[in-house]
């Protein structure tokens, strides 16, 4: 088993509280088994796990076909199991105040009232389409996953049921096959037209290693992390109130841009083509066009900077991507950019800060190695609050395998 702990660095008032919480694996697994006892009168059988994740950098490129760079990070979710010899599911949610809730295999439909059983329900649909071989389970379920961060704990959930589901009934099924019906559910059943990214890291990661993804043709290659590489994330506890419209707008002006491009996707469409073609295109779909195809190079050139351990490199190509994001996709915040600003400052040439995620709020990220942690964060929640009025939670993460199943 995995012997990675979970840690959390986190604010105090307007300071970065040095105490780190700190919770191993095995106390995780030991709530987990107790409750599951309590619920269910007998022992889970098996306990698996799924991390959340952290885009390094290719935001807005995964639906246009294009690379993104995320790394699984030391949060996650964790479910305990047991089969059942019927169809129906029970699942405990200790993170929603132990709520239990129970459906039938044969009969799985939306929940208005418990929202976060959709995320079950739909991977199971999507798992019966393609491995219909099993019968019902009794769950218990805990995540770490920060709310509201952006680090994609819905994605964890998925699959994390998914492999707790084909370790109890010995389902052949693979990393990407988990992912692909993690991202099917979402889609389909929760109703989030999410790109394939968050699944896909959360079930094939790697180890102190960031993976570089072709959102088309779903090949992966691995960065290597050192490991004192620190990735640090930044919540600037903004809300993304836009980000759903704003996300459909932003996905419909690619489309547009590819469309008068002549191509079916941006990822068709290099630099040049581009260029060429700037008189004939409305400038707000130049711009949303010329960020999709610069980003996927910036992504790709990311992956050779951090197996050469670059940081000057890595600093410039994220400073880039966020500029990018800030002038031609128009998704940052005066918030998100004061964070990376200040985090640019302090950083110089021994790391990068850009935003990461959807935008409109929501986290910025940073690489740097762990011998300057210290003095990023010394002000940084200080200098936030001063420029913002807001406080920033700050985590420090490293890259973790993606799931497996841990006892």
């Amino acid at each position: 088993m995995n012997q990675d702990t979970l840690n959390l660095t986190h604010n105090s008032n307007d300071d970065i509280n040095a105490m780190s919480q700190t919770v191993a694996q095995s106390d995780i697994i030991a709530l987990l088994e107790q409750t599951f006892v309590e619920h269910f009168g007998y022992a889970a059988t098996q306990i698996s796990h799924a991390p959340g994740r952290v885009n390094l950098i290719g935001d807005h490129t995964d639906y246009n076909g294009g690379f993104v760079l995320p790394a699984a990070i030391n949060f996650g979710t964790w479910m305990a199991g047991k089969a059942r010899n019927d169809r129906t599911i029970n699942v405990v949610a200790l993170d929603c105040d132990g709520e239990r809730i129970s459906f039938s295999l044969d009969d799985i439909a939306f929940d208005k009232v418990s929202s976060w059983s959709n995320y079950v329900r739909g991977s199971l649909i999507a798992l019966a389409k393609a491995l219909p071989d099993f019968g019902g389970a009794d769950l218990v379920v805990k995540g770490n996953v920060p709310r509201g961060a952006g680090l994609s704990s819905s994605a964890s959930f998925e699959v994390v049921t998914l492999k707790t589901m084909a370790a109890l009934y010995d389902l052949p099924l693979s990393g990407v096959q988990a992912a692909l019906m993690g991202q099917q559910a979402e889609n389909e059943f929760v109703g989030c037209n999410c790109g394939i990214m968050d699944q896909m890291i959360s079930a094939m990661g790697k180890q102190h290693n960031a993976m570089l993804l072709d959102c088309r043709s779903l090949d992966i290659q691995y960065a290597r992390m050192p490991e004192d590489l620190a990735i640090i994330i930044v919540n600037s506890n903004v809300k993304r109130g836009l980000v759903d419209s704003e996300y459909n707008t932003r996905r419909k002006q690619c489309e547009q841009a590819a469309a008068l491009l002549g191509k079916t996707s941006l990822r068709d469409v290099t630099l040049a083509e581009l260029n060429a073609a700037k008189a004939d295109l409305e400038p707000i779909l130049y711009r949303r066009a010329h960020h999709v195809i610069s980003e996927s190079l910036r992504t790709c050139d990311m992956l050779a900077a951090l197996n050469r351990h670059d940081m000057a490199q890595i600093s410039t190509l994220m400073a880039e991507s966020h500029d990018s994001l800030k002038n031609d996709f128009e998704v940052t915040t005066s918030q998100l950019d004061i964070l990376v600003s200040l985090l640019a400052d302090k950083l110089g040439e021994y790391g990068g800060a850009r935003m990461t995620g959807g935008g409109f709020g929501g986290c910025v990220v940073a690489l740097t190695e762990r011998s300057h942690v210290d003095n990023v964060l010394a002000t940084l929640a200080e200098d936030y609050h001063a420029a913002t009025g807001l406080k920033a939670d700050v985590y420090l993460c490293h890259a973790v395998d993606g799931a497996f199943v841990a006892v």
